[in-house]
């Protein structure tokens, strides 16, 4: 989000007066470099901007007008936060109104928030943030004082208080909604939704409510981009629920949305896929899988596609077509090796290994799992983890050495990993952060899910689990809008935006690097299906 350019929404600093032709070409030429650096920062040229701020505020200094002092030097601390300058920006800020009127300055918090933010003190932000989101409102400004809890809220999450969060965005909404912004109060919905997923605060019936607001005000937006985004975030916090029917209907309601936004596709057939795993329709889910596979190809997104042959692996075996699963598996560990993901390698060579025993071809499993333990040896807290693939792989020697190896028993469901659901984002984005937790609500499951491979129904009857991450996984419609305010366009500091997790389903990890002390990489995924992104 972007510092205010000037106190109070003002486009420019008006300056008294002065008699003499001295003080008039002072004041003309301080309203003029003021004006000029508003008209900088609307259009993106913050280091244009600084300039011209800092030629008003020397300007200023020689007029020895107090007012217009303060004025230029709230511009200028404005511009330094916008530039990834903010130790500085807080001073200048500072200087711009010292004492206790300085509380009843809206912009003024605002822009002191930002600079707060910009030096990770978050819980400091989310106060200044408060503040200015109470003066907006005792001013009638519901525009503004969204934008203020929206970023309240950001700073919550990054502190992972969620259910802070949650109640941050709620209010944006009513705010967006009294501003008669209704994309946007649908935006903060969906964010106050997947906020509440991770909160043990929230139960579902409160949660399902927020989500069926947000659905209601789905019809007064146009923009494909922003109606996709939505359909596809609120689609992942009902599989949270385990809510998978809502989950799929969300999902296909955002296909013709998303096929005018390319990037947005894949993600849209990667969780409709994993949802319709989960429900036990294997053989609707294998043509999404392909399809999202093909256009992450497309897009030269490697990862993705990877995971994308994870789930379509898992989608085979279900239907009894092991020779399909094997060469998904393979597809996927070769896009996981052009990404240097070595976690993901260890975990789809076991899973490989295993598809091999089924089949009785020994000395490929053998070879797997010393692919294996190859790829652990690059992860760090993987002992344990290496302990049990030596162990595999020591009695898969043992078998292929015997005369009359038996068949092996098939391997217990197994599902794959996480994908992080990352919307495109512009320049000017404001990030979020939503890694979800797991609800506790009890899986949705359909009346009659398919059951077109022996099993599949008690599979379907599983509690998966469903993380995403986005982080930024919010919409950036949020971000769109160009007013007198600029949006610092800061990465995301968190590691819970870069990566989600696996987790079992009776001992959920309880942050991001607890997916490394799990005791067996198999066993860690029998208890789910397919993971969303």
């Amino acid at each position: 989000m972007t510092s205010r350019a000037a106190p109070s929404g003002k486009e420019a600093v008006k300056v008294k007066r002065r008699s003499g032709s001295v003080g008039r070409k002072q004041t003309a030429d301080i309203e003029e470099l003021t004006s000029s650096g508003n008209k900088a920062l609307q259009e993106g040229r913050p280091q244009e901007a600084l300039r011209y701020f800092r030629d008003a505020l020397k300007a200023a200094e020689q007029l020895q007008d107090s007012r217009v002092l303060r004025a230029c030097s709230f511009n200028l601390g404005a511009a330094y936060v916008e530039v990834g300058r903010p130790r500085k920006g807080l001073d200048f800020l500072r200087h711009a109104q010292p004492g206790p009127k300085a509380d009843r300055l809206p912009d003024l918090q605002f822009n002191l928030a930002l600079a707060h933010d910009a030096l990770g003190q978050s819980r400091e932000a989310a106060t200044y943030f408060l503040q200015a989101a109470q003066l907006y409102r005792s001013q009638g400004d519901g525009c503004s004082e969204g934008d203020a809890c929206v970023e309240m809220s950001r700073c919550y999450s990054r502190t992972r208080d969620w259910a802070l969060a949650a109640q941050g965005y709620l209010r944006a909404a009513e705010s967006y909604r009294v501003a008669n912004m209704l994309d946007y109060a649908a935006t903060a919905l969906s964010e106050a939704g997947s906020h509440m997923t991770q909160s043990d605060q929230c139960n579902q019936e409160d949660i399902i409510g927020v989500l069926s607001e947000c659905l209601s005000l789905m019809g007064s937006i146009t923009d494909p981009r922003t109606l996709g985004e939505l359909y596809l975030s609120v689609g992942v916090s009902y599989c949270r629920l385990r809510s998978f029917q809502e989950a799929v209907q969300c999902f296909q309601k955002a296909l013709s949305p998303a096929a005018k936004w390319p990037p947005l596709l894949p993600k849209v057939l990667h969780n409709l896929g994993a949802a319709l795993n989960s429900m036990g329709q294997f053989r609707s889910a294998v043509d999404y899988h392909r399809l999202a596979a093909g256009l992450y190809g497309s897009q030269g997104c490697r990862g993705d596609q990877a995971r994308c042959f994870s789930n379509l692996a898992f989608a085979f075996s279900r239907i009894g077509e092991e020779e399909e699963a094997a060469e998904s598996l393979i597809l996927a560990l070769q896009g996981f090796r052009d990404t240097g993901d070595y976690l993901a390698q260890a975990q789809v060579c076991e899973v490989l290994a295993e598809c091999y025993l089924v089949q009785r071809k020994q000395h490929k499993a053998v070879q797997l799992y010393k692919q294996a333990l190859s790829a652990l040896s690059h992860c760090q807290d993987s002992g344990g983890i290496q302990d049990q693939l030596v162990e595999r792989l020591t009695a898969t020697l043992q078998q292929s050495l015997t005369v009359g190896p038996q068949k092996p028993h098939p391997p217990a469901p197994h599902s794959l990993w996480p994908h992080r659901h990352s919307l495109p984002i512009g320049p000017h984005v404001r990030k979020s952060d939503i890694t979800k937790s797991p609800g506790t609500a009890a899986n949705q499951q359909p009346d009659a899910p398919e059951t077109d491979a022996p099993g599949s129904q008690q599979e379907a009857s599983e509690t998966p689990e469903y993380m995403s991450i986005a982080p930024g996984q919010s919409s950036d419609q949020l971000n769109k809008r160009q007013r007198s305010e600029l949006w610092l366009d800061r990465g995301n500091p968190r590691t819970d935006s870069n990566a989600s997790l696996a987790q079992d389903s009776e001992a959920p990890p309880s942050s991001p690097g607890d997916i490394r002390e799990q005791s067996s990489l198999v066993s860690s995924w029998r208890s789910q299906f397919c993971l969303l992104m």
